[in-house]
């Protein structure tokens, strides 16, 4: 009798483990250990900056790894094309035009801004605390420097970092852009920007010659702090945006100069986050996912990065500005592919939670979808559609293959002035992903099924008070 039941109930199992990894079924539905997660966001990096993604010279073998034995995304967005409202999409899974952190006056926060993100919006951290999960979020924060908005104060139990750009609070006596632009050596004291850990400040200025190698330990300590719970670390690096600091080890190092310094040792430090994880057998229940906040600052010569075969980059609409490297590993669960549908960071918000057991916010728009399916089985995409803000205007709008420009405008002196079109640039960015060909004349069609996209978009539309403008 025993013998007769083993085969049905082995099978049983067998079935039950095969849709939850291949499935992406919830850790609560499953009985399981939710998965761990990392975020792991670069400042200003490029979609041309890393060796898998075609840069001949930055060495980046660790990503290049991930890449490999997980997936790499080359169709993933960003919603913003500036720091604070990126990471504010990122965290509340949101536009950040319905939380009020975007804004036309003033792009980002300063260290004299008066608000940062409202207490109402909901962040992937205070989503995951709500089932179980250690918080920490190690790095540039950028979403407001008073206490009320640090990162303890938003779902987060540790932080260490830095609250804004490192290159604000500048003291320099050589000017801003001989400051930051100098090849040779860049003075971390010309930049007062404070170190804090939790809402203390503890290093004024922060040395940002070894801070990259400080937050890749912060985050070792607190994996193995935190290995026997679910936990989630959000590692916002605040390089490569200038100014560029490397710490010795890496100081000359790579043949790409100063920038590529920079790279190859934030990629060391993925290195070692992930051996971190094998060591302590959390490898196969952890989700790693690298990306960057926005396009690379293209004025600042060789310190600014590259973004590859894309027209222009940080602060613009165009796609070197939105479309980021992205690359999730998982062994075990994340299916080895290299994935050209769509993406965008406000999907991990949604995917995450799912995952993890914590249901999705009803009470308000959300903008992320679950990206499991894909991630687990190599599924097309469920996204369909992406919206290019700049501030709070909607400067143009994706549908699968095909994109519309109604406005375009260059960034920091480049990339022409402001134009509103009065037939919308179109480019099929499957087969033109650098823009070069608009195509509008001979598909008014497609303009007229993305006008009609956006039309649906804009009726549903409610955008948050500016949070960004004032400022003392």
């Amino acid at each position: 009798m025993k013998s007769s039941l083993s085969t049905p109930i082995q099978s049983g199992l067998a079935l039950v483990l095969f849709l939850f990894f291949s499935l992406g079924m919830s850790s609560q539905d499953s009985g399981q250990r939710p998965p761990n997660f990392i975020v792991i966001f670069a400042d200003d990096l490029g979609y041309g900056d890393l060796g898998c993604y075609g840069h001949p010279t930055i060495r980046t073998p660790h990503l290049d790894q991930m890449a490999i034995e997980g997936q790499k995304w080359t169709n993933f967005y960003v919603a913003a094309s500036v720091c604070t409202p990126s990471r504010a999409a990122l965290l509340t899974g949101r536009l950040p035009v319905r939380s009020g952190m975007a804004s036309n006056k003033s792009r980002v926060l300063f260290p004299n801004s008066v608000n940062g993100l409202p207490a109402s919006e909901i962040t992937l951290a205070e989503q995951l605390k709500k089932v179980g999960y250690a918080t920490a979020c190690i790095g540039k924060w950028h979403l407001g420097h008073k206490e009320q908005y640090l990162p303890t104060n938003n779902g987060f139990d540790y932080y260490f970092g830095i609250p804004y750009s490192n290159d604000m609070d500048f003291e320099g006596k050589k000017g801003y852009r001989k400051t930051v632009a100098d090849n040779d050596f860049i003075n971390t004291e010309d930049f007062n920007v404070p170190l804090l850990r939790n809402t203390k400040i503890i290093e004024r200025p922060a040395d940002q010659n070894t801070i990259t190698k400080r937050y890749a330990q912060e985050t070792v300590d607190f994996i193995k702090k935190n290995k026997d719970e679910p936990f989630f670390v959000y590692l916002a690096h605040n390089l490569p945006h200038i100014p560029l600091f490397a710490s010795k080890d890496f100081l000359g190092k790579s043949k790409r100069g100063l920038y590529g310094d920079v790279i190859e040792e934030i990629d060391h430090g993925v290195g070692q986050i992930l051996n971190t994880l094998k060591e302590e057998g959390l490898a196969e229940n952890t989700i790693v996912v690298f990306t960057s906040d926005n396009g690379p600052w293209l004025p600042f010569d060789t310190h600014g990065g590259s973004a590859g075969l894309l027209y222009a980059g940080k602060g613009s609409t165009w796609e070197g500005g939105m479309r980021e490297p992205c690359i999730f590993w998982g062994p075990g669960r994340i299916k080895p592919a290299v994935i050209s549908d769509l993406g965008s960071t406000m999907d991990f918000f949604t995917t995450f939670s799912k995952l993890a057991g914590a249901e999705v916010p009803k009470d308000r728009p959300m903008d992320g979808v679950d990206l499991s399916r894909t991630l687990f089985n190599g599924e097309a995409s469920p996204r369909n559609s992406l919206f290019y803000y700049r501030g709070t205007e909607l400067y143009a709008a994706r549908s699968g293959d095909y994109k519309v420009h109604y406005t375009t405008q260059g960034v920091y002196g480049q990339f022409g002035e402001r134009v509103d079109h009065t037939v919308p640039l179109l480019y099929n960015l499957s087969e033109d992903p650098s823009e070069a060909y608009n195509i509008a004349e001979n598909h008014p069609e497609v303009i007229q099924e993305i006008n009609a996209l956006v039309k649906a978009h804009k009726e549903h539309m409610v955008m948050g008070k500016d949070q960004l403008a004032e400022r003392n």
